[in-house]
C-alpha cells in the first residue's frame, strides 16, 4: 500500500472571494475630488465678491497677463489704459494704489521736513517762520506762505501791497524752497488767494487778477530757478473765495500764496500705456 500512496496526487481547493460592488472602487474619489474642487471655486467667488476694487483688479491683472504682471507688480508700478472688462475699472495691469500712495506721502513727508530745515537756517528765519506753514494734506504738501499774522497787520511780507509784485523777503524764500523741489519729481500746484477787501476800480483790476497774478509771479520764480515747465500742473487765483479764516473773509491774514506739491512721485509709480499687455510708451 505504501507504493500506491506515493503515487497520490495532492488536492488542491480553489476559494474564491467574492466581491462588493464598486463601493470598494476608486470611482468615488473621482467624485469626491469633483466636489471638493466645486466648493474651493465656490468660496473663492464668494470671497472675491466681497472685496474691494484694487484687489479685483489686481486678480484681474494676474489672469490676463500672469507673466508681465508679476515684473510690474514686484516694483511697485502701476499700468493705466488697459481694455475694458467685466470687473470695470481700467482694465489691463492693475493699480497698486495703497502701496505707491503710502509711499509717496512718505517721500512728502521727507521733502517738507527738508524744507523745513532749509529755511530755517535762513538768516532772518526768526522773523517770518509763524508767516510760513507746511502741512501734509490729503491733496499733497501743501506750503503756505501768509501775509500777515493778525487782522490789525497791514504788512506784506512777501508781495508788496496790493500788487504781484515779490518783495526781497519773498523772492528769497521762495527760492529756497524751488531748490528743494527741484530735486522732486513731483507735479505742483500754485495758489494765490487774497482778503475780501476790493479795488478802488475793480472793474479794471480785482482780487482775481490779483491772485491769479501772484500765483503766475511764483510760478515764474520757480521756472527761472529751474523748475521744469511741464512740472507746474495748474495755476490758481481764487481772490477771496477760499478764506483762511472763514469767519472774516476781510482779515488780512487770507492774503497769501499756496504751492501744492502732489503726491504721485516717479520713482515711486511709473505710469505707461499698454495696448494688449504690451506697453508703448510712458506717460511723463
Amino acid at each position: 500500500m505504501a507504493p500506491e500512496a506515493e503515487n497520490e496526487q495532492p488536492i488542491i481547493v480553489i476559494k474564491k472571494k467574492s466581491r462588493h460592488g464598486g463601493s470598494h472602487g476608486g470611482a468615488w474619489k473621482v467624485a469626491y475630488a469633483d466636489f471638493v474642487t466645486a466648493m474651493m471655486a465656490f468660496f473663492l467667488v464668494m470671497w472675491l465678491v466681497s472685496q474691494d476694487q484694487v484687489i479685483k483688479e489686481n486678480i484681474q491683472g494676474y489672469f490676463n497677463d500672469p507673466a508681465n504682471w508679476g515684473k510690474f507688480k514686484d516694483g511697485g508700478k502701476s499700468i493705466l489704459k488697459g481694455s475694458n472688462t467685466i470687473l470695470g475699472g481700467s482694465g489691463g495691469m492693475p493699480i497698486e494704489t495703497r502701496i505707491t500712495e503710502t509711499k509717496a506721502r512718505e517721500v512728502l513727508k521727507r521733502a517738507g521736513e527738508r524744507i523745513n530745515d532749509v529755511l530755517t537756517g535762513l538768516p532772518d528765519f526768526e522773523s517770518i517762520k509763524d508767516h510760513i506753514e507746511i502741512e501734509l494734506t490729503e491733496e499733497g504738501l501743501r506750503i503756505e506762505l501768509i501775509e500777515s499774522l493778525s487782522a490789525d497787520d497791514e504788512s506784506s511780507y512777501f508781495f508788496k501791497l496790493g500788487k504781484s509784485e515779490l518783495s526781497p523777503r519773498g523772492e528769497k524764500i521762495l527760492t529756497a524752497i524751488t531748490k528743494e523741489i527741484v530735486t522732486l519729481d513731483n507735479n505742483i500746484i500754485i495758489e494765490g488767494h487774497t482778503d475780501s477787501r476790493q479795488y478802488l476800480y475793480k472793474e479794471k483790476y480785482s482780487n482775481w487778477e490779483l491772485s491769479t497774478d501772484r500765483a503766475n509771479a511764483a510760478r515764474k520764480l520757480m521756472k527761472n530757478e529751474g523748475l521744469k515747465e511741464k512740472r507746474m500742473q495748474e495755476i490758481r487765483g481764487f481772490a477771496a473765495n477760499r478764506p483762511k479764516i472763514v469767519d472774516n473773509p476781510k482779515d488780512v491774514r487770507n492774503r497769501r500764496i499756496s504751492i501744492v506739491i502732489k503726491p504721485y512721485l516717479s520713482e515711486v509709480i511709473e505710469l505707461h500705456e499698454v495696448i494688449n499687455g504690451q506697453v508703448v510708451k510712458e506717460i511723463n
